[in-house]
């Protein structure tokens, strides 16, 4: 039976710059790409982020941050025009502040 042992039998002929760089590369590899909401999206989460804030409600946002696709739920406290973010307070009273191109999807949360 042949023992074969992967990638260790390897690394010792490596230097470790190069071991470091098949590390990054490796975790480069798990990366998501951000999806680009179309304008039909885009008026209809604009349409959900004028209710929300107007009546309170609490929304599903998606965002993409750190290569990663994220989940907030909360509520939109406000918007700020200058900086084109939105403030949204989560469920347990804690401020984020998403800029409006890291946004990909909302929704409502009751939904």
């Amino acid at each position: 039976m042949i023992r074969d042992r992967g990638r260790i039998k390897w690394t010792s002929m490596m230097l470790p710059e190069h071991v470091k760089l098949l590390r990054d590369w490796a975790h480069e590899d798990t990366y998501e790409h951000q999806i680009e909401p179309d304008e039909q999206q885009m008026e209809h989460m604009n349409g959900i982020i004028g209710e929300a804030m107007e009546q309170g409600k609490d929304v599903t946002i998606t965002y993409y941050a750190n290569h990663r696709h994220n989940l907030l739920i909360g509520s939109i406290h406000y918007y700020n025009d200058w900086e084109k973010k939105l403030h949204v307070v989560d469920r347990f009273s804690d401020p984020h502040y998403l800029r409006l191109a890291e946004i990909v999807d909302v929704q409502f949360a009751d939904e």
